[in-house]
């Protein structure tokens, strides 16, 4: 059958001499393999610079509904054509982290509309916002639980403790040493309160939101199986801090 709709590109490689088999997360049936053929040559109809993680694309594909399940892609154009994301290391460091908790967590057919508009949402963010970034990544990885079916929820209650084994916040320490201290699970607190648009304004220091976030993947670790060595987030830290300086 042929299949009109939009997609989030995760993942690129590359195949035989000219083409590529492209992870694509679409709005209409989620999570699929694609092959494009010729996009690395230099009058290709299809853009290669298409291809890279985290771009918003329209593709017109021929869809399996059985497998094999990879596609071949007819036509791709861009959906979204970002002003900041090709051009500023900081604003890319962001998307690639983005793409690949993505490759952990979205699974080959599971159709889910509202993660696309979620994971949509911060991109546009990313791209057109002219506050800082720094939060962005640990309010995604925050809030995207919400629909993989572990959602974390605060608690009105001081002082607080993340208790990363049991996904919960307790107003005294766990007796084991999966847990985030005082100062860091109120910062997680916040940013679970804040929106989108606001995580910038919650002051978190470079060490603060390290330790965050290696408390948010063993999290993730813990739930999701396969996610295992995140390798964005050396890059992500060396790019963030240099920008904080």
């Amino acid at each position: 059958m042929l299949l009109r709709t939009r997609g989030i590109v995760i993942h690129t490689r590359k195949y035989g001499e000219t083409s590529v088999i492209s992870d694509i997360f679409t709005e209409a049936r989620g999570l699929h393999g694609f092959i494009a053929g010729g996009v690395r040559t230099p009058k290709a109809r299809m853009p290669y610079s298409l291809f890279q993680p985290m771009t918003v694309v329209e593709l017109v594909c021929y869809f399996r509904d059985s497998p094999p399940r990879l596609n071949r892609l007819k036509e791709i154009r861009a959906a979204l054509v970002f002003q900041r994301i090709p051009f500023d290391i900081h604003r890319g460091a962001v998307a690639l982290f983005m793409a690949e908790v993505c490759r952990k967590i979205l699974h080959e057919g599971e159709e889910n509309p509202a993660l696309f508009a979620f994971i949509e949402e911060y991109l546009r963010w990313l791209d057109q916002t002219e506050y800082p970034i720094a939060n962005l990544h640990l309010h995604f990885l925050l809030h995207v639980s919400h629909h993989l079916g572990f959602q974390i929820a605060p608690i009105e209650a001081t002082p607080v403790f993340f208790d990363i084994q049991e996904g919960i916040f307790r107003t005294t320490p766990p007796d084991h040493p999966l847990r985030l201290d005082v100062q860091v699970s109120t910062h997680m607190q916040q940013l679970l309160h804040y929106p989108l648009q606001r995580c910038h304004e919650l002051n978190i220091s470079k060490l603060e939101r390290r330790t965050l976030l290696d408390g948010l993947l063993l999290f993730y670790r813990l739930r999701i199986p396969g996610f295992h060595t995140v390798h964005t987030p050396a890059i992500l830290d060396m790019v963030l801090s240099k920008m904080e300086n």
